[in-house]
């Protein structure tokens, strides 16, 4: 299974200036990958596409050979708003999406509790969401997606509205799911640093070109250490060329 973008492009209405340009872009199976680039570069474009939920204007995107031409069940999205029913439990809300697809109650249930138990959530399960902290419904939100099992995970900045020390906890949190699952996630965020901690490969969107300014393997083993010299390297490098764009 690969994820492939040929040639795209997305101009919207009532602009002069093509949001995105030319993009070519292939993701594995099993790869981790992040989007940076600066406010306007079309990140959120990007992933809006690939879920389906907006249609390029250029070019074309192929899910395992199939183009892309609406939302599907082998694309899960998880945004910055975690879209949580107030009204409902922690289990409740994990349980959701699979009851809408028609899964026993009994599968429902061993799967919420599974993925339940990877966030660390087992113990909040029937707690109602306005009761459990904004880091407790992005993992919420995160069990909810994994237990769908789609082909790709689409993150759009998931952690950013978080403080500094829950998303650092989450960006962890997520590194060891993804290892333990491999799933294939396509990762939106404005951090350099979470780009280079989570990524197998990070590109660098350019805002100025609407295009792929640099793509970036990271080849830093995993669990990996913000200290260490080649993550900070690395981090700097990416830095100088999301900078480099901004300018």
């Amino acid at each position: 299974m690969s994820l492939v973008l040929k040639g795209v492009s997305k101009q919207f209405e009532n602009s002069d200036k093509a949001t995105l340009s030319q993009i070519d872009l292939e993701i594995q199976k099993g790869e981790f990958v992040c989007l940076v680039g600066t406010s306007g570069c079309g990140k959120s474009t990007l992933l809006n596409l690939v879920a389906g939920l907006e249609r390029p204007t250029g070019g074309r995107i192929l899910l395992d050979g199939r183009e892309v031409k609406g939302p599907g069940a082998d694309r899960t999205v998880m945004f910055q708003d975690h879209g949580l029913y107030p009204w409902l439990t922690v289990m409740e809300n994990v349980t959701f999406g699979m009851k809408l697809a028609g899964l026993p109650k009994e599968e429902r249930e061993k799967k919420a509790e599974h993925y339940l138990d990877m966030v660390h959530l087992s113990e909040y399960r029937d707690y109602p969401i306005h009761q459990i902290s904004g880091g407790m419904r992005q993992r919420t939100a995160l069990a909810r997606a994994l237990t769908m099992d789609s082909d790709v995970l689409l993150m759009d900045e998931p952690f950013s509205a978080l403080d500094k020390q829950t998303s650092n906890r989450l960006r962890e949190e997520l590194q060891k799911i993804w290892m333990e699952t491999r799933k294939t996630i396509l990762f939106i965020t404005h951090s350099v640093e979470e780009a280079v901690y989570l990524a197998d490969r990070v590109v660098v969107l350019s805002a100025v070109k609407g295009g792929i300014a640099e793509i970036v393997e990271v080849g830093i083993e995993r669990p990996r250490h913000v200290y260490s010299p080649e993550f900070v390297e690395l981090r700097h490098k990416i830095l100088e060329e999301v900078r480099g764009e901004a300018v």
